[in-house]
Parts: structure tokens; sequence; C-alpha cells
């Protein structure tokens, strides 16, 4: 299984950014999927996961500014973050499981300035 992230960098407070993943070496329609991030010296936070059948679940810290979706075509994974706070400073990482084991994307460094 192979994950690639793209998109994240650098926005004012307010602003926007998207995040893409690419997944390969799974059968993408049926996987659950999800968005961490993780600032230094702290563990690594659940944002956002989408169901194989498409229903949205939403940490209480992003919810109606984050957005997840997902493309099971294309094998994509896509966050569309508005209205960001520079407490949204973080490495981005999608994530999946395959047979119970984790696999991660390189992570995407997002950074909100105020």
């Amino acid at each position: 299984v192979q994950l690639q992230a793209s998109g994240g960098g650098s926005v004012q407070a307010g602003g926007s950014l998207s995040l893409s993943c690419k997944a390969s070496g799974i059968n993408f329609k049926i996987a659950t999927v999800d968005w961490y991030r993780q600032v230094p010296g702290k563990q690594r936070e659940l944002v956002a996961t989408i169901t194989s059948v498409g229903s949205p679940i939403y940490a209480d810290s992003v919810k109606g500014r984050f957005t997840v979706s997902r493309d099971n075509i294309r094998r994509m994974m896509y966050l569309q973050m508005n209205s960001l706070k520079p407490g949204d400073t973080a490495v981005y990482y999608c994530h999946t499981t395959r047979a119970g084991r984790p696999f991660w994307g390189q992570g995407t460094q997002v950074t909100v300035s105020s």
C-alpha cells in the first residue's frame, strides 16, 4: 500500500488550502480513509474520516471548516480546508488500513500565519 499526499503550503488566517492523497496497492473503494495531523511534541490527531460509502466524520475542531471527499475511480482522497486558523498549523497525513495494519502518506506541511 502506498499513499502519496500533495498540497499544503502556507496561508494567512482565514485562507484556504487543499490536500490530495493518491492511494495504490489497496482496494480503495472499500477502504475507510482518514486525514490526521501532528505538531511537534504532540500526538497525531485525527482530523477527518471518510468511509467507503462516502460518509464523513470530523473532529470537532474542524467541523464546518474542513471538507473530506474521495474519488474511488481515481483512487484519490481530498481535504478542503477553509477558514484556516493558526492552530491548524501541522503536518497532515493521509491514512488507511489493510488487514488491520496502518499505512501513512509521507506528510505535507500546512502553515497558517496570523
